[in-house]
């Protein structure tokens, strides 16, 4: 096996056990450390959840780092593929012009992808209106 195949091998493999990492984390938060109104419902009083002596923001916290990771670990795949995707991208698309316009659409739709929720705010509720339209409450 060539070094280069072996370096690719590992970072697929490394970019995988990654990708399940984040969904396990992703479950963990999301069903598993249930947050303050849900865990109340379920055990009636409120608790505090751990996992691993960890947690629920720690663990949103891993999920975030686990996160960064994989964008890093894809930049690296996108370099080391970087000839065969230009290849492959100009058998896909015959004109120059058509491969031009998807490229631009392609880069902008990443950018507004990574950085929206730097450009949007969040609305905050306070007071009468936190609760209104949720059903029971919870």
């Amino acid at each position: 096996m060539k070094a280069k195949s072996k370096v690719n091998f590992i970072i697929d493999a490394i970019m995988f056990l990654n990708m399940m990492a984040l969904a396990g984390t992703g479950f963990l938060n999301r069903f598993v450390l249930l947050s303050g109104k849900a865990a109340r419902s379920v055990y009636g009083q409120k608790v505090q959840m751990t996992m691993l002596g960890l947690g629920k923001e720690s663990w949103k916290d891993i999920h975030l780092y686990l996160g960064f990771l994989l964008l890093g670990l894809l930049v690296l795949h996108i370099v080391l593929h970087w000839q065969q995707i230009v290849l492959l991208y100009r058998r896909l698309i015959d004109t120059d012009k058509m491969r031009k316009v998807l490229l631009v659409v392609f880069v902008i739709v990443s950018i507004l992808l990574v950085t929206f929720p730097f450009i949007f705010s969040p609305v905050v509720e306070t007071g009468e209106t936190l609760y209104q339209g949720r059903g029971r409450g919870f």
